[in-house]
């Protein structure tokens, strides 16, 4: 029996997909470009927007049809509604098996589910959200938390993952912000590539998104336009998918829903073809956000059929229509044999995609989709690091008069309506939150402790009393009496608020629920406000997905702790902040508002975006990027740097000291920040260009040494080149991006150097013996 080229795994992958495009029908190559959403609902409330209009159903008899041509991907087949993850892996083999069968080829298709803090999934195991990935500054355990959730995918058959989000977030009234890692490109860029590592480790396939310009968005408003100029979009959107390709590996791009300057990213082959492919060198594949290549029609009408904008989106460069047929099947069809759109799209988009499938075994005469026997995705394991994680991620805001920890036998009043709800831990994409919701019938399918349990737990000899005293977001106040008389009876009042994740209104955080300030839902303020005037010591323990205001409350609180959404560990994560047994190490990943007003606004800004004389507006954040405290104390000591004076493609190392000079173990994370005094264009006044996360015992210190590149100065020139200008730098070693511990002087010399795609992105760090 002979093997035909395409099947032979000793050949090179281009040579054996070559083989098998020469082979394929029209429809049989069109078949290979868009997902089928099986068990997708059009009715009722969904998980994607304008899921009711877009989706469509499939009956048996349209499946059978569909497949006999093959299919390029199944959309969610664990992610759309509760499935037994066994049970569920079975079904997935025995489809895989009916595709393959179908077909003339015998190809199965490529099955992705969503990934963002977690296998969106029944029982799964739910992770801290990305923001509170940024929180921990520790990339090294990002990246084991990106292969045990890959782990857990593959063990099902799954290939593709929907994740990380690597938009910058650039007004925190922004329903997403929850998703994303922060406000920082450079801690965006380095914290996801790490996971994007961790995942591509498995072997499943890491989908950037949302390329590009997504969280810009006018107003804050999901999918709404955007009008970032030339050079924030090249120095502050677009950097972090460049670490996610160099650094991490990925192998595909999600398009992003919105326009920018009046282009959608779904139709730019400016974007998607010339810069990511051409300029770039990206050879993965590019998938459209859920129903994106069906909006060119009728959400940004620059096509007035469903033919006309998959041609749109084919001709810009995007492959694949997720999450199901629409533009991609009959209308593509019919305009490609009536001559309106060129073939050669189709066989592009098709060899990318069946590049794919050989990388990931498909075309192999020997791919058996049997699952694992066994499959546990909430391991002990798993679980372990998603607590290591949520304690990591934990900011301690303020503690002013050491009120924590709190006293073991103390009597405590526990207020709020995130205390006692396990669904405070989790964000918009949790499995529990995003489908769960609409399947009241079934448990939660894994153990989430809230604050309250885990409280007492962690505290079995306090006395412990409760009371909600509002809702999220409802204008109740019945229950403040009962909260001021719990308050009232107690030596503390522990004040656990926030937000409530949810989809497209549902909730006042997560995708489609963007918010007009930055004031605590519903009544919680005025809660908060009556809690402070009993006299009683009150700790803010906030459970959110975005910062909020807090500046009414500054210097009327006991303590303030931060915590966004920490997934099913965080309970007791925040729970051991409390008491002690946890000493908090995470940092800001995004400012912390003095008022609810005035945004859009991050620590990004040039000299006019700060406070000054000629606004009313006072910007200044009460907490900045970085900020965070500890129990214990670091000091800073023999800072030394090599030569000041450098080429533009010279460098420079600049080192200090770390001590623990307190009397328990913890972790304190050194920032190093780029200050430009004079430039071509305006530039932020300080952005971070590296960090270092540093676990130290008592009295222990270490050496970091940062290995500065005059690379890491550049910036988007007036003629659109990134160059390296000479001049004179200051590099900030600081505790935050506003708390400055020592300056490092240098001067930049020679001529102006032009960059490329190949530039460092990264300042690496060492970490030594102090001697």
């Amino acid at each position: 029996m002979t093997t035909s080229p395409w099947r032979d795994p000793a050949l090179p992958a281009s040579d054996r997909v070559d083989d098998l495009l020469s082979r394929m029908t029209l429809e049989e190559k069109t078949a290979q470009l868009y997902g089928v959403w099986v068990g997708a609902s059009a009715d009722g409330d969904g998980v994607a927007p304008l899921q009711s209009e877009m989706a469509a159903g499939f009956s048996d008899d349209d499946w059978a049809e569909l497949i006999t041509h093959g299919l390029g991907q199944l959309t969610r087949p664990f992610g759309t509604a509760p499935v037994d993850p066994a049970l569920g892996a079975q079904a997935l083999a025995r489809a895989q098996r009916r595709i393959a069968e179908a077909g003339r080829f015998g190809i199965p298709a490529l099955a992705h589910e969503e990934c963002l803090a977690g296998f969106t999934t029944w029982q799964a195991t739910a992770y801290p959200v990305p923001l509170a990935w940024g929180a921990s500054f520790d990339a090294g355990l990002v990246e084991e938390v990106g292969r045990a959730i890959g782990r857990d995918l593959r063990a099902v058959g799954v290939h593709q993952g929907l994740a990380p989000v690597l938009d910058v977030v650039r007004d925190p009234r922004w329903g997403r912000v929850e998703e994303t890692i922060g406000e920082d490109p450079y801690l965006v860029g380095t914290i996801a590539a790490a996971y994007v590592r961790g995942l591509e480790s498995t072997g499943v396939v890491a989908t950037l998104k949302h390329f590009a310009g997504y969280a810009s968005s006018a107003g804050a408003r999901n999918l709404a336009p955007v009008r970032a100029g030339v050079r924030e979009f090249a120095d502050i959107t677009l950097p972090p998918f460049e670490f996610g390709l160099r650094e991490g590996g990925a192998r595909s791009v999600m398009a992003a829903y919105n326009d920018i300057d009046g282009v959608p990213a779904s139709a730019d082959p400016g974007l998607l073809s010339q810069l990511l492919r051409e300029e770039w060198g990206f050879t993965g594949t590019v998938v459209s956000d859920y129903f994106g290549v069906g909006f060119l029609k009728s959400l940004h009408r620059i096509a007035g059929t469903e033919a006309g904008a998959a041609h749109a989106a084919l001709d810009a460069g995007l492959d694949v229509e997720l999450p199901t047929v629409k533009c991609y099947g009959k209308p593509l069809l019919e305009a490609v044999q009536a001559g309106q759109v060129p073939e050669d799209l189709i066989d592009r988009a098709a060899r990318r995609v069946l590049l794919q499938k050989c990388e990931l075994g498909l075309l192999d005469e020997d791919w058996d989709p049997t699952p694992a026997e066994r499959v546990d995705l909430d391991s002990a394991a798993n679980r372990a690091l998603a607590s290591r994680l949520a304690e990591e991620s934990v900011v301690l805001l303020d503690n002013p008069d050491g009120l924590l920890p709190l006293a073991p036998d103390t009597r405590i009043a526990v207020v709020g309506p995130r205390a006692a709800d396990a669904l405070a831990m989790l964000g918009c994409y949790s499995f529990p939150s995003h489908v769960l919701t609409h399947h009241p019938e079934i448990p939660m399918g894994i153990e989430i402790p809230t604050v309250l349990e885990a409280l007492r737990a962690e505290l079995p000899d306090a006395k412990v009393t409760f009371a909600e005293g509002c809702g999220v977001d409802d204008p109740d106040t019945g229950g403040f009496e009962e909260a001021v008389a719990r308050t009232a009876e107690a030596d503390v009042c522990v004040a656990v608020l926030g937000d409530r994740a949810g989809l497209f209104g549902r909730g006042t955080s997560g995708e489609g629920c963007d918010v007009t300030d930055l004031q605590l839902p519903g009544v919680q303020a005025e809660l908060l406000d009556t809690l402070v005037a009993t006299g009683v010591p009150v700790v803010l323990v906030l459970l959110t997905g975005r910062p909020y205001a807090l500046g009414r409350w500054n210097g009327r609180l006991g303590a303030v702790v931060q915590a966004f959404f920490p997934g099913e560990e965080g309970g007791p994560a925040v729970a051991g902040v409390l008491s002690g047994r946890v000493n908090p190490s995470g940092r800001l990943p995004v400012s912390v508002p003095q008022v609810p007003g005035g945004q859009p606004w991050t620590y990004l800004q040039p000299p006019l975006g700060l406070a000054g004389e000629v606004s009313s507006v006072d910007p200044t954040p009460l907490y900045a990027f970085g900020h965070g405290r500890s129990y214990t104390e670091f000091t800073w000591s023999d800072f030394a740097g090599t030569a000041p004076e450098l080429t533009t493609d010279g460098t420079y190392d600049l080192a200090l000291t770390v001590r623990n000079t307190g009397d328990r173990a913890g972790a304190d994370v050194i920032q190093l920040y780029l200050h430009d005094p004079v430039a071509s264009v305006t530039r932020p006044d300080v952005r971070l260009i590296a960090y270092q996360r540093l676990e130290l015992s008592p009295d222990e210190s270490r050496r970091v040494t940062f290995h500065f590149h005059a690379d890491l100065s550049a910036f988007t020139d007036r003629s659109g080149r990134r160059v390296v200008e000479p001049g004179a730098l200051e590099l900030r070693l600081a505790v935050s991006s506003a708390d400055v511990r020592h300056t490092a002087r240098i001067e930049l010399t020679g001529p102006v150097r032009e960059l490329g795609p190949d530039r460092r992105l990264r300042c690496e760090t060492e970490v030594s013996d102090a001697g």
